[in-house]
């Protein structure tokens, strides 16, 4: 498959391409666009020039162009899993349970929540009334990661165009087609030219291009915290705005009187679900000592019991890592912790399904026996590996949860109310889950803290970020205080 650019209402070739690889084969099946400063010239140039007329059109007729590319996301829906599938190697049975279906109610959510979102006002008790302007930013870069494509595509460029600006947009390179797919449809959509751009390639060529652009009014990435913190050296100098929802250590804490069977079950998920490429997944799974050796057995009998196999063959409910690159990223993070000492209960190798021993594939690994400080507990791994804590205290649960750099998410598992709410409140992080998973309302708000992020998305906030507030003072009598 050939992928291009989208730019001004047309797709377009570059002169360079890079080869697109099926992470479940290992086999290079199409190509993408090597862009760079020349073509977010072109884009930047091209939602500039359309940005006025976009951002003067109504509400309703905005939110019409995105209802009519959720109708296109919703008829193509097979074909976007398989793309999906293809080009990540999750799961296709998990690209149209999740990703496809997310990102369809992506569109639709701000369609209409833009036709709700409402300012305020003021009054100065008879002298005057405030009342304040949301106004759309102008053009704004939206780079998307590789490990939910078009669900996190979609994520961040729905709110941008709802809200009345111009979007120049950047898909992960290792995962190009789905974003591609939906460029395809822009047009047919109703979005006039240069409002929707969307531009391939590599991140230090066409991401650094975009965020240093002199005519990008904000940033929105997801990604790495490494790449995030050079995201913020370009634009905070400039005094631009940005969301930055970037890498988690999450900690899943279960106590002793939890729910065994759901404590189990949604734990598993929560640690290889996608292969363990969400940044919502929980990496650390501290148990109160108790109950610690029997969620212990439980835990690695599961997940020795996954079988990896063909992403797109619909029984398959493991499938491969994203690249070759990051399979052997995932397998020295291993090594590295059985060098410190780690005891490898289960998993730690490459794995070569039946007909695509060529993919790449780590088999989901438990690891027990490292201190809160080694680096298996303090470093970003994603993929499907997992360590295993145990605690005496409540006390020292939310020790161990806080003890990272990252703050993105955390679970809570315990039937004690009191407990639940207490050590909720404790925990350093964007987002806590008390005895589920990955349960999300898009109304409220998502990010991190500390090197988790900075911003938050979701629901209003995301309309928020993407403009910006005017106050006005209409003075009602002769004389103000």
């Amino acid at each position: 498959m050939e992928v291009r650019n989208f730019v001004d209402g047309a797709l377009e070739t570059t002169a360079q391409v890079l080869e697109n690889v099926a992470p479940g084969t290992g086999e290079v099946y199409g190509t993408i666009p090597r862009s760079g400063k020349v073509e977010v010239d072109r884009a930047m140039a091209a939602a500039k020039r359309a940005f006025p007329g976009w951002a003067a059109t109504p509400a309703a007729k905005r939110a019409a162009c995105l209802e009519r590319l959720a109708d296109a996301v919703r008829d193509h829906a097979d074909m976007l899993a398989l793309a999906e599938a293809r080009d990540n190697g999750k799961p296709v049975s998990l690209a149209a349970q999740v990703d496809i279906p997310r990102a369809e109610k992506n569109l639709r959510f701000y369609a209409s929540g833009i036709q709700h979102f409402a300012s305020q006002s003021h009054a100065m008790e008879g002298v005057a009334i405030n009342y304040t302007l949301r106004k759309p930013l102008g053009v704004v870069a939206c780079i998307s990661p590789w490990n939910l494509p078009l669900y996190l595509f979609t994520w961040k460029v729905a709110p941008a165009l709802a809200a009345g600006n111009c979007v120049v947009a950047k898909p992960s390179e290792l995962t190009p087609v789905t974003a591609y797919l939906l460029s395809t449809w822009i047009s047919d959509a109703g979005f006039p030219p240069g409002v929707f751009n969307v531009l391939h390639g590599l991140g230090p060529e066409v991401g650094e291009a975009m965020v240093t652009h002199p005519d990008i009014a904000a940033v929105s990435f997801t990604g790495g915290t490494a790449t995030g913190a050079r995201i913020a050296g370009h634009v905070a100098p400039q005094f631009k705005k940005m969301s930055l929802e970037l890498g988690g250590k999450n900690p899943a804490i279960v106590f002793a009187d939890a729910d065994f069977e759901d404590a189990l079950k949604t734990t598993l998920r929560s640690s290889f679900a996608n292969q363990g490429q969400i940044c919502l997944c929980g990496s650390r799974i501290l148990v109160e000592r108790p109950l610690y050796a029997k969620f212990r057995d439980a835990l690695v009998a599961k997940a020795s019991a996954m079988v990896a196999g063909d992403p797109l063959d619909s029984t398959t409910k493991f499938g491969a890592v994203v690249s070759e690159a990051h399979m052997n990223k995932i397998l020295g993070h291993i090594a590295k912790a059985r060098e410190e000492g780690g005891r490898v209960l289960c998993g730690g190798v490459r794995l070569h399904p039946k007909g695509v021993e060529q993919g790449f594939y780590v088999a989901p690994t438990i690891i027990e026996g490292l201190g809160p400080q080694c680096a298996t507990n303090q470093e970003e791994i994603f993929g499907p590996v997992v360590t295993l804590q145990p605690f005496d205290t409540e006390e020292e649960a939310l020790a161990l949860a806080n003890d990272t750099t990252y703050g993105l998410a955390a679970t809570l598992w315990t039937t004690n109310l009191k407990r639940a709410h207490r050590v909720a409140a404790g925990i350093d992080s964007g987002i806590v889950w008390v005895n589920t998973w990955l349960l999300r309302d898009l109304r409220t708000p998502f990010g991190g803290v500390k090197s988790s992020g900075l911003g938050r998305e979701g629901g209003f906030e995301a309309f928020e970020f993407f403009t910006e507030p005017q106050n006005i003072c209409i003075q009602l009598s002769s004389s103000s205080s």
